[in-house]
């Protein structure tokens, strides 16, 4: 068991979305959170959100693509921490929604970029600090899309299953060091769901109408409680595992057949 007074987090993609209320409620529970984000202005902005309400919180800008960003984010939270207790990889950085044949070598080369190896060097860097206190939990935000092979998402299912492979591996062999690893697809309007529905808002009503729930959930009260669960003391026997934080909507797989115009 860790002896550590304060949990320090890392949470990737911490500006926006479902990455910002992870930060909100870590921080609410007393961890101090290091936010990283490629847009400064989100990530400052949720910085400045929880300092407002008493939390500790601090930004490093930095792109999950790059490996030296990653190295440089952990190693900024180990200079002023002493140690990194739990890792959020949240971070995601858009794609095409278009068909595999028309997907090119830079956009697959982009979603692995983000979506597997930025949270694979993320946990390397932080995997000896948490070995060396014996605690550690690590969420790896993943997707239905993947589990399903949505239509027109490509690099990100692919990414994603990648990521849930990454999960499974490193619980397995991190498990006598006392780090949990866990997935969760999540169900929830993130930004990145707003900037599709954006683009093809037809879909915002069809996606709430499948899901068993009616709604597609909330951030900060359907997402974020569970993986400061995952994140928490109370999560020291599960590792592992990939929960659907859905509203139910895996359960049959979620309808999601997008006009991507076969030609």
């Amino acid at each position: 068991m860790s002896t550590h007074q304060t949990r320090v987090a890392i949470v990737t993609g911490g500006g926006d979305g479902i990455g910002r209320a992870v930060v909100r409620r870590l921080a609410r529970d007393g961890t101090a959170v290091l936010v990283t984000d490629i847009d400064s202005a989100n990530g400052r902005a949720a910085v400045d959100e929880v300092t407002a309400a008493g939390g500790t919180a601090e930004f490093v800008r930095g792109d999950v693509a790059q490996k030296a960003d990653v190295v440089a984010v952990v190693q900024h939270a180990l200079d002023r921490w002493g140690h990194v207790d739990i890792v959020i990889n949240n971070a995601w950085g858009g794609g095409s929604l278009t068909r595999v044949e028309r997907k090119t070598d830079a956009d697959l080369a982009h979603g692995l970029g983000v979506g597997f190896y930025g949270p694979f060097w993320a946990m390397q860097a932080a995997f000896e600090s948490m070995k060396a206190s014996g605690w550690g939990r690590i969420v790896n935000l993943c997707s239905l899309n993947g589990v399903n092979a949505h239509m027109g998402t490509l690099e990100y299912n692919c990414a994603k299953e990648a990521l849930r492979a990454l999960t499974r591996t490193a619980a397995r062999e991190w498990a006598p060091y006392g780090i949990c690893v866990n997935a969760v697809c999540p169900g929830a309007k993130s930004a990145a769901f707003r900037r599709v529905m954006a683009e093809h808002p037809e879909l915002e009503a069809a996606a709430d109408a499948s899901n068993p729930m009616g709604r597609i959930g909330d951030p900060d009260d359907d997402i974020a409680p569970v993986i400061a669960f995952l994140a928490s003391d109370d999560c020291q026997y599960v590792t592992g595992n990939t929960l659907f934080v859905d509203g139910g909507g895996h359960i049959n797989g979620v309808v999601w057949a997008p006009d991507l115009d076969a030609g």
